[in-house]
């Protein structure tokens, strides 16, 4: 499709069809109502420039507050102004354009309907290149970010940093540099990508790749260190994604209005859900991470402590803001859906309020946080905590600590479920009893595996990660899988209808039948990246790589997981699926995919070289002694933690197919009762006619023998017939 078809204007199209509100279509062009086309566009970028400004300005105030305290706790001199200042300037401006970029994709993705072809609208397209825009800027600021560390870090003045030697070799040294070159990295993916896309199914993924180019900052600075470092990077995580989405869907949403875009009501609905949920993450998430890094005391007496206070209120102030967009905004695009007054109004004194915070929060990112009371040992420096002794059944089954993403995700999935099933049981609609135990089950133990002893100990030891590695892929999926999510979402959740807007549930469908999905759940590929994570992570130096950092076993979890649930949805076929597979195959499937597991867990008990030695030896923890043995116990566990898993398969694979035969002998019973045994009556009569032409055929042999017979257009017709049948 053209470029020019997309973007053509809302006017031209019919005011009743979808996706289009009266005010649109009532409204004239831009160009004859005196104004230049590009008039409101630039409006609007001369908006987020402020926001930006904005941004830059408070966190260079607030940064000289805390700048002598910063370079004492780094043991270095000032690298000069152009370091000290641009930094917080810099970073504060990137991350308004993170924000727009992520809040323009929210908005094309999920706000936003997009056309009945699949197409992005008029809406959505425009929403799709402001994020295009927004990372161009984003991976500018995190190129520049990188000498500018380097600069800090060093002490030394940025010109000297920016030599070729002196940056290549930075780089390597300095982690601070490396994240922001992952930044830029991703954002110039980013911005290729947003320029490319037209359809609406590839607005997800760039969302998804938005929130990403985020994360190399979450896991580096004071939350990737020192004591609770894992605390404090889940919660900083959840922060910075909540905040994100929050004030970005914010700026998007401005934009639509003073565009005039269709649907405006529709938009501030669905946002303003995504807010509430955002609120909530933001206030637990803060308050986490500030208990982290300090005490009560801390928090009056010491400029870090000063600025959290100071965040706090500047969180509760947008939430009045919100409240208030609620009480008057949403009602009045709920009476009228072009009353966008009140809202461009609100949002515009909204998004400044957001964009001195994400300067103070720039500020506070870069202030050194009190020093800890006492020294911390080598545990709490390597893990976030201290273990008191060996792994015990009592610490295991009750020595825990949530872990905020796993923990929490498993708490939510758990609840939406049941509230989805509530759902359907007032509608009248019965669903099994077993489908909700399971995916309870298999939420508790998600919750237990990463919360409880288990948890703790994961990072710890070889035999206790491999012991949650089992369980993280092929237990908690297969009791997942037996939930039928996905086919309870499509139950639930109410189609949009003909003329209705896209919800949920129309976006489930679209990614179950998309080309992505149809690839992913090919029995091939399917056991392809359930099997090879095995071999693949801990038979290459990747696992030595990872094992040290927090990160890197959040990254294990979440492929033992998704893998694990790819394999088990394609295998058991309880959900809908881009294909179906009969039993016999998935059994196929199953049968040589699971020895495979069996020879990995073979291959870790008869290894001689410890992987990760340097981590686990550096632990020291006086209960493992030999490192090698406590390996060779988790290659023991391996291959014996596969029969549970595979009995499970097995029983769910029998009990499907017999009622596939039991549905098949329905069907047909149906069928013949609605067709009166037709079937059978025409298959007796086939049956009758040949009796009827062999008995023909024997009576003109033996009561004419040999002679010819007589010229009888039917007898030549009829035997020409019986020569032919089957």
């Amino acid at each position: 499709m053209a470029t020019s078809d997309l973007v053509s204007s809302p006017d031209s199209r019919d005011p009743e069809s979808p996706g289009k509100d009266p005010s649109t279509a009532a409204a004239p062009p831009a160009a004859s109502s005196g104004k230049r086309p590009g008039s409101r566009g630039s409006s609007i970028g001369g908006l987020f420039v402020v926001c930006a400004g904005i941004a830059a300005l408070v966190a260079a105030m607030l940064s000289s507050l805390s700048l002598t305290a910063k370079l004492s706790a780094l043991g270095i001199a000032s690298a000069g102004a152009v370091t000290d200042y641009g930094i917080p300037v810099l970073r504060a401006a990137g991350e308004i354009s993170a924000v727009i970029a992520i809040g323009s994709l929210l908005l094309a993705a999920f706000l936003a309907p997009p056309q009945r072809s699949g197409i992005l609208d008029v809406d959505g397209y425009r929403a799709v290149r402001t994020a295009s825009v927004a990372a161009i800027v984003w991976a500018a600021v995190a190129l520049l970010m990188i000498p500018l560390q380097l600069s800090e870090v060093s002490g030394r003045p940025l010109s000297e940093a920016m030599l070729p030697d002196n940056a290549l070799s930075g780089i390597e040294q300095v982690e601070a540099s490396r994240a922001w070159l992952w930044v830029a990295i991703f954002a110039i993916v980013l911005a290729i990508g947003c320029r490319l896309v037209l359809r609406w199914g590839w607005t997800p993924p760039l969302l998804a790749l938005s929130i990403l180019t985020l994360m190399p900052l979450a896991i580096t600075g004071h939350s990737g260190s020192g004591g609770n470092h894992d605390m404090a990077t889940n919660s900083l995580v959840l922060h910075l994604v909540a905040a994100s989405l929050w004030a970005g869907g914010l700026f998007a949403v401005l934009a639509h209005a003073r565009r005039k875009g269709a649907r405006t009501d529709v938009v501030v609905r669905r946002y303003s859900h995504v807010a509430t949920v955002a609120l909530v993450v933001i206030a637990v998430s803060g308050v986490i991470n500030a208990l982290v890094r300090v005490t009560p005391s801390d928090l009056f007496s010491t400029t870090y402590g000063w600025m959290i206070v100071g965040k706090a209120a500047a969180l509760v102030v947008l939430a009045g803001i919100g409240l208030q967009q609620r009480r008057v905004s949403v009602r009045a695009l709920q009476r009228d859906a072009s009353a966008r007054r009140p809202l461009v109004r609100l949002a515009t004194v909204e998004v400044m309020v957001f964009s001195a915070t994400f300067g103070l929060a720039v500020a506070l990112g870069g202030a050194p946080p009190p020093p800890p009371g006492r020294e911390l040992s080598i545990q709490e420096v390597l893990l976030g905590y201290t273990l008191d002794g060996p792994p015990t059944l009592m610490r295991l089954l009750f020595d825990w600590r949530f872990d905020l993403l796993y923990g929490t995700a498993a708490i939510v999935i758990a609840v939406v479920y049941l509230l989805a099933v509530r759902r359907l049981r007032a509608r009248g609609i019965a669903w099994p009893v077993g489908r909700t135990l399971a995916w309870l089950a298999g939420a508790f133990l998600l919750l237990f595996t990463t919360s409880s002893g288990v948890g703790r100990y994961t990072m710890a030891m070889f035999s206790v990660h491999m012991g949650a590695h089992m369980a993280m892929s092929m237990l908690i999926p297969v009791l997942l899988v037996l939930g039928a999510p996905m086919t309870l979402a499509l139950r639930a959740l109410k189609p949009a209808g003909k003329d209705g807007v896209p919800g949920l549930r129309e976006w489930l469908l679209a990614a179950l039948h998309s080309p992505v999905s149809r690839f992913l759940t090919h029995p091939v590929v399917a056991a392809a990246i359930f099997v090879s994570g095995f071999y693949g992570l801990y038979l290459t130096p990747i696992f030595g790589d990872i094992v040290s950092t927090h990160t890197g076993h959040v990254l294990m979890n979440l492929h033992f997981l998704l893998s694990g649930y790819l394999f088990y949805y394609v295998v058991l076929g309880v959900d809908p699926a881009p294909r179906r597979l009969e039993p016999v195959t998935r059994l196929g499937v199953v049968m040589a995919t699971l020895p495979l597991h069996a020879f990995f867990g073979i291959a870790l008990m008869m290894t001689d070289t410890v992987m990760g030695y340097d981590f686990y030896h550096g632990l020291n923890l006086p209960w493992v002694t030999d490192l090698l043995r406590d390996q060779q116990t988790g290659g023991g566990i391996t291959w014996a933690s596969g029969e549970l898993p595979l009995l499970l398969i097995m029983a769910a694979l029998g009990v499907q197919w017999s009622r596939s035969d039991q549905r098949r002998a329905r069907q047909h019973d149906r069928r013949e009762e609605r067709d009166h045994d037709a079937e059978l009556e025409s298959y007796n009569a086939m049956f009758q006619e040949l009796a009827r032409r062999d008995h023909a055929d024997d009576s003109a042999e033996h009561g004419h023998g040999n002679a010819p017979a007589r010229d009888d257009p039917r007898r030549d017709s009829a035997t020409e017939g019986a020569s032919h049948s089957p």
